[in-house]
């Protein structure tokens, strides 16, 4: 999630063989704010290295599965630069400040999508800041929503899909999210695929909510698959689709059989599950 940011400035540590998180931000006040630039995917930081990893995927297996690269999206990126607590204490304070640095930002999404698409991948758009567990869906709607509107109009004028997903509570801004263009809605496990399909499934697919820690990492194989079958139970008539998938991120210790054994419960369930949950 803090590559753009990294490439922006920000300090992010990467312990061996474990999540990355952020160190410092780009800037420790305000008043730096003009010493920021957009960051170049083809030079700055990370951001070239994961563009040659998405190549090399792309280059594999791109005519038999879509290929993602992940954009962290404005206000969320907006909060490595200065640090989420300055950013939300600026949405009070100081809007414009927000605003600049979601414009700043936008454009290294911009520019970042951009390099995504032209090496063969699609962008997939993350914003954990924009959760309604952080901020409220009128901040929502003033510093993310047009922020989001642009970046996924933008991706849609290369003819790609959007999936976009915001962590925890987010049953509020579901409207919105589809309002900026979301094409799919990955729901966090603290949601409910059964509110999703009833507020938004007749406009957008659906995506997710099997629990990261509790089922994929801490639970068994038997699990997994009853946590599946749930998911698709709920959402399996969802009329604008449904696609099986964790909460959130999974933990980087979450064992293969895992992983292998909600694929598993996939394709025993089959595309067209409806006779299954009609007769049990």
């Amino acid at each position: 999630m803090y590559v753009q940011a990294e490439a922006m400035g920000a300090k992010v540590h990467y312990p061996y063989d474990q999540t990355a998180y952020l160190e410092a931000p780009a800037i420790n006040d305000v008043s730096e704010i003009d010493t920021l630039e957009p960051a170049d995917p083809y030079k700055d930081g990370n951001l070239p290295h994961h563009l040659e990893a998405m190549k090399i995927v792309a280059e594999e297996v791109g005519d038999e599965v879509t290929v993602t690269g992940p954009v962290t999206c404005p206000f969320t990126n907006a909060s490595f630069l200065i640090g989420a607590e300055n950013l939300v204490r600026l949405t009070l304070k100081d809007p414009e400040k927000v605003h600049k640095l979601c414009e700043i930002s936008l454009e290294t999404n911009l520019r970042y999508a951009k390099a995504i698409i032209d090496a063969g991948c699609t962008p997939s758009l993350t914003d954990a800041m924009s959760s309604n567990t952080v901020i409220s869906p009128k901040q929502f709607k003033e510093f993310s929503f047009p922020y989001l509107k642009r970046l996924i109009d933008y991706i849609h004028s290369r003819g790609k899909s959007v999936t976009l997903h915001i962590c925890g509570k987010t049953n509020k801004i579901w409207d919105l999210m589809a309002e900026a263009g979301a094409d799919c809605i990955s729901i966090d496990n603290d949601a409910s695929l059964l509110e999703a399909k009833q507020k938004v499934g007749h406009r957008v697919r659906l995506m997710g909510n099997i629990k990261p820690s509790e089922t994929m990492l801490q639970g068994t194989v038997s699990d997994v698959k009853k946590a599946v079958f749930e998911c698709v139970r709920q959402a399996y008539d969802n009329p604008k689709g449904y696609i099986v998938a964790s909460g959130c991120s999974l933990p980087t210790e979450t064992p293969f059989r895992n992983i292998h054994a909600m694929m598993d419960a996939v394709r025993e369930i089959g595309y067209l599950p409806a006779k299954i949950f009609l007769t049990t």
